[in-house]
């Protein structure tokens, strides 16, 4: 854990705007706070106004557990003479700010990379790391699968952590000797304020397609593309995906050095740039990609699925990325993108993509079998229809697609799924992911909403462990199982409760009662 000092409030404040209402700002900090549960003598409490619990109304409790200081969003009432009282207009964004003064700013004693996208941000700071750690560096990631410090990885709730915890987390990395932090940033951590004031050394942008858009979410897609950019107004460098069809919008706001990536052959998806204002603001910017993959071929061995593709820009060689998938090829070249800007030479560059492994990422589990069995966190209909289309790449004899969806989630992510999975699978095994509070009949309903669309065949089993074993047990040479929506999670969450399970140990488990 990040070591933790007694800091004077005045200078937690630094940066922050802020209004004194009562006390001194010389009182000291022992630690801070936004969860009144975890509030001892000495703390600094932040009261924030989410939108499902005031923090406001915790201030009695917080009071009595010893908190020396609160911050507030609004005027409150009976607060004893002894406690300091701060106001400021956005309890989140001054908790990010308090918190980096806190732990005394750990993002700028390193190198930082932030990247956001719908998809390919877990792999593609892997494959980062990989590089980094080939030149002879140490890297520490933050994100999705959790953080990541050599071979430990720490599961995390969310994405991109609260300000408090996420620089928790960064002070880590760094107190373990890191000299580099990659770090996915989703745009809930944007819109939520949880990297507020903070600033990358390079940025980067995958791709962006509908998603997170509902209730306590993105109002629209354009409020999701808006949080996804501001990441390019919070870094020096900026490394884009140009194959996206988003990416001129995104790039026109940016306020960054501008440096892009591609497949040959695919820039008619980059839409015409007859903006005047666009133009004038990057001339920086001409369309022209500096790394870009030619002659991308598929590699299958049974086991191990990889991509092909010949290297030109700022990297000029033949190279093999570990994984499967035209989406991987994309991901590999951010990463090699980013590695040739820090300085990594060609040959670390390309050895680090050519053994890579992402749990839950379009993963193989060795079979020893004359079938090939994958993993990936294929959660929605956009991603599923990009995994199936990214296997059939391979000519499989028969594709096999076990998945669910989440309880408590949108209808239209399991409408989508399900037509995306029977249009595509040439069977699919219907289970469990994670109900929460949802009865499985009612989420199958929904699931077959899509897949009755399609001429696709399947069967409904609801224990995940037991569909895993019937599609291991029926599997033909040739086969490709895939097993979607849960990749590197580790848990079933049923009724609030989050049992223990793993995809790996479930297929590993079938494999056993194979004669």
């Amino acid at each position: 854990m990040a070591t933790k000092n007694d800091v004077v409030l005045e200078k937690l404040l630094a940066g922050v705007e802020h209004e004194i209402l009562q006390g001194d700002t010389n009182t000291v900090i022992k630690d801070l706070a936004y969860d009144s549960r975890k509030v001892t003598e000495g703390f600094l409490f932040v009261a924030i106004a989410g939108t499902v619990v005031d923090g406001h109304k915790f201030i009695p409790d917080v009071i009595e557990k010893g908190a020396v200081a609160i911050v507030v969003e609004r005027n409150v009432e009976d607060i004893p003479e002894n406690v300091t009282v701060i106001k400021v207009d956005n309890g989140r964004s001054a908790l990010s700010l308090i918190s980096q003064n806190y732990y005394d700013y750990p993002m700028k004693k390193m190198t930082t990379i932030g990247i956001t996208g719908t998809k390919g941000k877990s792999t593609t700071t892997f494959l980062i790391k990989n590089i980094i750690e080939k030149a002879g560096k140490k890297c520490g990631i933050i994100g999705t699968i959790g953080v990541a410090i050599g071979d430990d990885i720490t599961p995390i709730e969310h994405t991109t952590p609260e300000s408090y915890d996420l620089q928790g987390y960064i002070a880590d990395i760094y107190e373990a000797g890191c000299e580099y932090m990659v770090m996915e940033v989703s745009s809930q951590g944007v819109m939520m304020d949880r990297v507020a004031g903070m600033h990358f050394d390079y940025g980067v942008f995958t791709n962006i397609t509908p998603d997170h858009i509902g209730k306590n979410e993105h109002s629209d897609f354009n409020d999701y593309l808006s949080c996804k950019a501001k990441l390019f107004d919070m870094c020096n460098v900026g490394i884009f995906n140009a194959d996206d069809m988003h990416t001129a919008k995104i790039i026109k706001g940016a306020h960054c050095v501008v440096k892009t990536y591609g497949i040959a052959g695919d820039e008619t998806k980059r839409p015409d740039i007859d903006d005047e204002q666009f133009v004038a603001s990057m001339e920086r910017y001409t369309g022209k990609r500096d790394l870009v993959a030619r002659d991308v071929e598929h590699v299958n061995d049974m086991d191990e699925l990889s991509m092909s593709f010949l290297l030109t820009g700022l990297v000029n060689t033949r190279a093999v990325v570990g994984l499967p998938g035209l989406f991987n090829v994309y991901n590999a070249l951010c990463a090699v993108c980013v590695g040739t800007l820090l300085g990594v030479n060609d040959a670390d560059i390309t050895e680090a993509i050519r053994h890579v492994e992402v749990r839950g990422r379009v993963e193989a589990v060795p079979t020893g079998r004359e079938f090939s069995v994958l993993i990936d966190f294929a959660h929605n209909g956009v991603s599923t229809e990009s995994v199936l289309n990214t296997l059939r790449g391979y000519e499989p004899k028969r594709l096999i697609a076990i998945f669910g969806c989440g309880g408590n989630r949108s209808k239209l992510r399991r409408y989508e799924m399900g037509e995306a999975a029977g249009k595509l699978a040439d069977f699919c095994v219907v289970t469990s992911d994670n109900p929460r509070t949802e009865k499985f009949d009612d989420i199958v309903k929904d699931i077959m909403v899509g897949m009755e669309k399609t001429d696709g065949e399947y069967t409904v089993i609801e224990d995940r462990m037991k569909a895993v074993e019937y599609a291991v047990q029926n599997a033909q040479s040739g086969d490709m199982i895939v097993l979607l929506g849960k990749g590197h999670e580790e848990y079933q969450e049923i009724n609030g409760v989050k049992h223990h399970y793993s995809e790996r140990e479930a297929v590993e488990a079938a494999l056993a009662t194979l004669k």
